[in-house]
């Protein structure tokens, strides 16, 4: 029974490629060619598989429809927390997970830092949108009129000296982000608190959420925050490999 399951499933990346006939689909799973019709059959009865007129097999629409509800239904913050915790076990610092909804960039978790000094961030609070690491991560995979007519709509707030300070500063910022993959926020909100963030991307190779590592001055300094980095930048990739399905889950990345 396994091994017609294994044949079976090997045959959806098969039609992935483009349609194929019987003979093609047959040689490829290496069996005889009522083999591969009985499976094919089989799946197109659950329309994973369809038919044409031309009696080559296609990918069929149930299985787009699945596709789609299980990104649906996919909690990235359940998927995430793990590899935070982890990763807070190894640094120390305070880690966030945070996604863009309607506007708004909203933390949806949190691991508190180790430390005695700890950030005021809330659960299900909005980000500052134009200094935030996991901020400019979430608007930087915007559609490029999106993103330009969001930076237009902001108010540019100087909460220190180093906040951005204009559109046009903002959208030179997104463009650099998009660019290298990663972001930082070093004094652009508390001018006492740095951060680092990647982004987490889904199947489709879009950002679907972003996390960071923050510490304030007085633990670490802003160049020995950058330099977990790569910790960061693997963890948020092995976040993006379990959401997107391609890794066991609950392994969570280590230093």
């Amino acid at each position: 029974m396994s091994q017609t399951v294994d044949r079976a499933l090997s045959i959806l990346p098969l039609l992935a490629r483009g349609p194929a006939d019987l003979g093609t689909v047959a040689a490829e799973l290496d069996v005889h060619k009522s083999t591969a019709l009985r499976l094919l059959r089989t799946l197109h009865e659950h329309g994973l598989v369809h038919r044409q007129r031309d009696q080559r097999y296609r990918l069929g629409a149930r299985l787009f429809t699945l596709a789609q509800e299980a990104v649906a239904n996919l909690d990235v913050r359940e998927v995430a927390h793990a590899h935070l915790m982890a990763l807070n076990e190894s640094c120390g610092h305070t880690v966030h997970l945070a996604v863009y909804e309607e506007r708004e960039v909203l933390y949806i978790d949190k691991v508190e830092s180790r430390y005695p000094v700890r950030m005021y961030s809330r659960v299900g609070k909005p980000v500052p949108i134009t200094v935030a690491a996991v901020a400019k991560l979430l608007l930087a995979d915007l559609p490029e009129a999106e993103r330009r007519a969001l930076a237009e709509r902001l108010d540019y707030p100087q909460y220190t000296p180093r906040s951005t300070p204009d559109a046009a500063a903002f959208l030179r910022e997104l463009a650099t982000v998009r660019e290298q993959g990663w972001a930082t926020d070093l004094g652009g909100h508390e001018e006492s608190i740095n951060c680092v963030g990647a982004p987490i991307k889904g199947p489709d190779g879009r950002v679907v959420a972003a996390m960071s590592v923050s510490a304030p001055n007085v633990v670490v300094t802003a160049e020995e925050l950058l330099t977990l980095l790569p910790h960061v930048r693997r963890t948020a990739d092995a976040i993006s490999r379990e959401y997107a399905g391609t890794t066991p889950p609950k392994e969570a990345a280590t230093g």
